[in-house]
């Protein structure tokens, strides 16, 4: 087995060892060599090259997504690091963690000329949960680092540089274990900055560095009833609460928890398709609830119905508009919010943050909580068959559609599958139907961007015990071709991109949508499909543009196939927002 001899690099390696960092996620350069080395000849770890570093950011990403445990990703200097940044934003704002190995020109190099070199210290300051800058190694007595390059530090002689590296390697170790604790405690992306020089590429046969090794904190808090006892007296008191919950893990709550809360008339419980959460009494399709009743004459009267007096929520981001909208214009009494780490005042009325998971919290607060007779949750599960009644009767009698298309897709998927869903338009479609309870479900909703889902789901199912669904628009997909750009997409992954000509979505929001105007800088229409891309990448591509031809693919798509599939499904560009937004009004007439 082979080392960088640079100890920077050892250390580094080495502290990711014995934090069980197994997974790293590489993408070629020289500055980044030392590192590069000593990952790829341990066997310990699993290395994946993926060339594209936003790509490779959002794969590692994937990989965390289903680990629950840090990936790192390694890259050169310059620019290379500034490309992480999406992932790193998707990773703040949905608790993903991941370990970002940036490695650096020496200190006394920047600002000078150097190529390949910009300030990266810090550089993720607003979105990163803890900066590591770590000090350039003392290499065979060489103090210049200590200067500013032209002019190396004037030293008493009496000063031993074998005492400064020992004072730096001090200095690395602490910052590393930090930094790397960070990302386990706080479940996030962390920065360590490596500055390297030259020679890059020497190596020994024997690590020589052994690194002091900080065991992570991890705090976990919990509540006894005697601390919850004012909120279950408010609880069972209040005769209408609403439970809403956002991106949520599945399997992460017990089924018999759930059941206790269904079970209660006087509670409301909203989910989303990211929720993972199921149960014959939830409501999962929030749209379908509230948007038609905007559309009531008497909808304040109808709202006012809906208003809880607590609204108890857990989870990450929600997607749903109208809930959001709901509540602010119509806020509860109490907003709780239950997260070990943080609560958002979505709504503007949060008053209390439960620092727990929801099992935690709910195996004492259910135990003693008393199910209210009331109206409440009945009252909405009427007006629920309602909708789903009026909404399976607008599918029978639509075109071939983006929204016709979801309904068969989405009703057709195998048991068990996971589900990685793009943003825009493909998430909130998908919000708008009931999915099979086997499926486990996942999307980017931390930024809601578009730009590296494809990349997530590929990492995702490098991990996944199951069969990975990706579905997607269009733009989205293009956007992030270069998600396939590697050699690890497993041969039962599923794409099938939604191909509606453009970004469809804008299509529902106001403004002139007959303009050329409209069309280039909202809508952006193209002409483009997937067909050189699979060929490219040698994945099979079939493509449809009717229902029929839809229901036929479909029969055999999940099939074993020897080879990743792509379904490209063509859709009329002018029709499908019409579809959409005649859809509310017929849920509101019938």
């Amino acid at each position: 087995m082979k080392y960088s001899d640079i100890p920077l690099a050892q250390t580094v390696v080495a502290l990711c060892k014995a934090k069980e960092i197994e997974h790293i996620i590489i993408s070629p350069g020289s500055r980044n060599a030392p590192l590069t080395i000593t990952f790829t000849e341990d066997p310990y770890f699993k290395t994946y090259s993926v060339v594209d570093e936003r790509s490779a950011a959002f794969f590692a990403m994937g990989i965390a997504q289903q680990l629950k445990k840090p990936t790192a990703v390694v890259c050169t200097s310059g620019s290379a690091l500034l490309n992480y940044y999406p992932a790193i934003a998707e990773a703040f704002y949905s608790d993903i963690p991941l370990i970002v190995l940036s490695a650096d020109r020496p200190s006394y190099r920047i600002d000078i000329g150097d190529g390949q070199t910009i300030r990266q210290d810090d550089v993720y300051a607003r979105h990163i949960l803890y900066n590591a800058n770590l000090k350039q190694d003392i290499r065979g007595g060489d103090l210049k680092v200590l200067g500013d390059g032209k002019n190396p530090a004037k030293l008493d002689k009496y000063i031993d540089s074998i005492k400064l590296q020992q004072g730096i390697q001090e200095f690395n170790e602490q910052e590393i274990n930090a930094a790397i604790n960070t990302s386990i405690e706080e479940n996030g992306p962390v920065h360590i900055n490596i500055p390297f020089e030259e020679p890059l590429y020497n190596k020994v046969s024997e690590q020589f560095v052994s690194p002091s090794v900080i065991a992570p904190n991890i705090k976990k808090e919990t509540y006894a009833k005697e601390d919850l006892q004012p909120y279950i007296d408010r609880w069972n008191k209040a005769e209408k609460k609403m439970i809403l919950v956002g991106v949520n893990p599945p399997n992460t709550i017990d089924n018999e928890l759930l059941e206790l809360l269904a079970k209660d008339e006087s509670v409301v419980v909203f989910t989303e398709t990211t929720s993972n959460l199921n149960n014959s009494r939830f409501f999962p399709n929030i749209d379908k609830i509230i948007a038609p009743i905007e559309k009531l004459e008497n909808s304040e009267e109808y709202f006012k119905e809906l208003q809880p007096t607590i609204l108890l929520t857990f989870g990450g981001m929600v997607i749903s508009k109208k809930i959001k909208a709901f509540l602010r214009s119509h806020q509860p009494k109490e907003h709780w919010h239950i997260d070990s780490k943080k609560a958002y005042d979505t709504f503007y009325c949060l008053s209390k943050q439960f620092k727990t998971t929801p099992t935690d919290f709910f195996k004492v607060f259910l135990n003693e909580v008393s199910p209210k007779k009331s109206d409440f949750q009945p009252s909405w599960l009427s007006i629920k068959a309602q909708r789903s009644k009026a909404h399976k009767q607008y599918v029978m009698q639509i075109p071939f559609s983006d929204f016709k298309a979801y309904e068969r897709i989405l009703k057709t998927i195998p048991d068990n599958y996971q589900l990685q869903l793009s943003n825009s338009s493909t998430i909130r479609y998908a919000q708008l139907f009931q999915l099979n309870d086997s499926l486990k479900v996942y999307c980017n909703r931390g930024t809601s961007g578009i730009d590296g889902s494809t990349s997530t789901a590929v990492g995702a199912s490098i991990i996944s015990s199951s069969p990975v669904l990706f579905i997607t628009g269009d733009l989205s997909f293009f956007y992030d071709s270069n998600a396939l750009w590697n050699n690890y997409i497993k041969n039962d992954f599923r794409i099938i991109v939604i191909n509606n000509g453009g970004g469809g979505i804008f299509r529902i929001l106001p403004g002139d949508k007959d303009s050329k105007n409209f069309d280039d800088y909202f809508e952006t229409t193209h002409h483009l499909n997937a067909k050189g891309i699979c060929e490219t990448y040698n994945i099979n591509y079939q493509s449809v543009d009717s229902e029929e031809s839809l229901e036929l693919v479909l029969h055999e798509f999940y099939k074993s196939s020897g080879k990743p599939s792509l379904l490209e499904v063509f859709t009329p560009r002018k029709l499908n927002d019409e579809i959409l937004l005649n859809y509310f009004n017929f849920l509101n007439k019938n």
